[in-house]
């Protein structure tokens, strides 16, 4: 009989896939949130050991930052891994990884408030939520690709910034579903 697979984080499985995010979050207040992209994974460790040749750091937020985004994203990733039957995650001081597409679309989240005001970061939550994990995806696999370094901040990353942070989305001007003008129109009558 096969062993129970284990899970680490946030719906990481290393047996399905070494690639992974993982997040470093310092005891300090005032340290920084980093978050790696990693393609390998030490067994039987008790912390993993960063090689900056082969793991990539891809942004670095302040504790504070950081603190406005978490719930958000803890709330998004928990939801999507109890409909796959899988353990919740949290975020705690110390590393903790995180299942790659969902790594992709916490980057691009991360990236759009780096060097934003924070009075602006309610708004990236906003517009984040309101797309969809394969719009998250997208948008990352673009923004990786040409500026997806820990010090690219130019092209792509800007885009993303200004895409999540100054565009607020109203609930008055969203788009229907052809669900939801069914609905409407249903009541109407």
């Amino acid at each position: 009989m096969a062993g129970k697979r284990q899970v680490f984080g946030f719906g990481f499985i290393p047996e399905e896939s070494q690639h992974h995010f993982l997040v470093i979050i310092p005891n300090t207040s005032d340290g920084k949130v980093i978050i790696y992209e990693r393609f390998k994974w030490q067994d039987g460790v008790e912390e993993q050991k960063i090689d900056l040749n082969e793991d990539k750091p891809k942004v670095a937020l302040s504790k504070y930052k950081w603190k406005q985004i978490e719930e958000d994203l803890r709330n998004e990733f928990n939801a999507r891994l109890k409909k796959e039957k899988l353990p919740a995650g949290k975020w705690h001081p110390g590393q903790v990884p995180v299942q790659r597409l969902f790594g992709k679309e916490m980057l691009l989240l991360a990236w759009a408030i780096e060097d934003c005001d924070p009075s602006v970061i309610p708004t990236a939550i906003k517009n984040w939520l309101g797309l969809s994990p394969e719009e998250r995806w997208w948008l990352f696999t673009m923004t990786n690709a040409a500026t997806g370094g820990l010090n690219d901040k130019r092209g792509w990353r800007k885009a993303i910034r200004y895409a999540l942070t100054e565009n607020p989305v109203e609930e008055s001007n969203r788009q229907l579903d052809f669900f939801d003008l069914m609905l409407r129109r249903k009541t109407d009558e």
